[in-house]
C-alpha cells in the first residue's frame, strides 16, 4: 500500500504544480496558497472530527502540529513565489534536493537505515530528475541572478523539512490529522494577510471567474499531501519521499509535451534514469 501511495501523491504533484504555477500568477501567492488550504480545511473535517477532542488534550500532539504548520507556511510562501516568478526549467531542478535533506533527516533523527541498493538507486533518481528537469546547462553559469532562484533554495530546505515532519506526525498522530490542522493554520494565517492588505473582493472575483481552476488546484494538491503521509505509515519516509519527488520529473516532461518541445538527449537519459530507480526502488522496497 505505501508503495501505491507515494505514487499517488507522484501524479498528483505532477499535475499540481503546473496549477498551482496557474494559480499563483494569476491570483498572487497568498490567495493562491489561501485557496489550496481553504477547500483542505473544509474538505478533511468530516474526517478528523472524531478524533479533535483527543489531539487538542496531548500537549505533544499539539506541538508536532505547530511546529509543522509554522515551517509549512513559511515553505509554502516561498514554494509559491519561486513558482510564480521563475521559470520551470531551472526551479524543478533546486526542487529536486528536498529528497537528501529528508533522506538525512529520516537517518539522524529517527535512525531509518536503508540498503545500499536503495541508498545507490535514491543517489541514481536524484541525478535523474535533475537532468530532465534542465533543459539547458549554460544558466546555471548565473543561476543566482535568475528570478525565483533563492526562493526555491529556501522552499526546498523547508520543503525538505515538512516532508519529514510529516512522516513524523502521520505515524504519531493521523495522516489526514496533520493535513487538515496544517491547512487550517495556513488559511487562517493566509486570511489575515489577505485582510490586512484590504484584498479581501479578490476572493470573490477570483471565484467567480476561476471556480474550476480554485477547485482543481485544492483537490489535486491536497491529495498528493494525504497520499503521501499514508505512505510514510507502510515504508521509510526517505523511500516515501525518493518516489514522490519523482513528480519533477513528471511536471517537467509534462511540460515539455505541452509546449511540444522534444527531449534533449541528456533530459532523455534523465528520463529514463528516473523511471528505472523508482520502478527498481519500488519493486526491492518491502511494503
Amino acid at each position: 500500500m505505501g508503495i501505491l501511495f507515494a505514487f499517488g501523491a507522484l501524479f498528483a504533484w505532477g499535475l499540481g504544480d503546473f496549477l498551482i504555477q496557474r494559480s499563483a500568477r494569476q491570483f498572487g501567492k497568498w490567495a493562491a496558497l489561501f485557496y489550496v488550504t481553504a477547500i483542505g480545511a473544509i474538505a478533511l473535517l468530516p474526517f478528523v472530527w472524531g478524533d479533535l477532542k483527543v489531539v487538542f488534550s496531548s500537549p505533544d500532539d499539539l506541538f508536532i502540529l505547530l511546529i509543522t504548520s509554522v515551517i509549512i507556511l513559511f515553505a509554502a510562501l516561498f514554494d509559491f513565489e519561486a513558482l510564480r516568478a521563475g521559470k520551470l526549467s531551472v526551479i524543478e531542478p533546486i526542487f529536486a534536493f528536498e529528497v537528501p535533506i529528508t533522506v538525512g533527516l529520516a537517518a539522524i533523527i529517527l535512525g531509518e537505515r536503508l540498503m545500499p541498493a536503495q541508498y545507490l538507486l535514491m543517489v541514481l533518481l536524484l541525478i535523474g530528475i535533475f537532468l530532465v528537469a534542465t533543459r539547458h546547462f549554460h544558466h546555471y553559469r548565473t543561476i543566482h541572478l535568475e528570478k525565483g532562484v533563492w526562493a526555491a533554495v529556501f522552499a526546498t530546505i523547508g520543503m525538505g523539512v515538512i516532508n519529514f515532519l510529516f512522516g513524523v506526525a502521520a505515524r504519531e498522530i493521523s495522516p489526514l490529522m496533520i493535513n487538515w490542522f496544517t491547512s487550517v493554520f495556513l488559511a487562517v494565517a493566509t486570511l489575515i494577510a489577505i485582510i490586512g492588505k484590504s484584498d479581501t473582493g479578490q476572493l470573490k472575483r477570483d471565484w467567480h471567474s476561476s471556480k474550476r481552476l480554485i477547485i482543481s488546484v485544492g483537490i489535486i494538491d491536497n491529495l498528493a499531501w494525504v497520499f503521501y503521509a499514508y505512505a510514510t505509515l507502510y515504508i521509510p519516509i526517505a523511500i516515501a519521499t525518493g518516489i514522490s519527488e519523482s513528480y519533477i520529473a513528471l511536471a517537467s516532461g509534462l511540460g515539455l509535451m505541452l509546449n511540444r518541445e522534444k527531449l534533449k538527449p541528456h533530459q532523455f537519459f534523465g528520463l529514463v534514469l528516473a523511471v528505472m530507480a523508482v520502478i527498481t526502488l519500488a519493486f526491492i522496497t518491502k511494503d
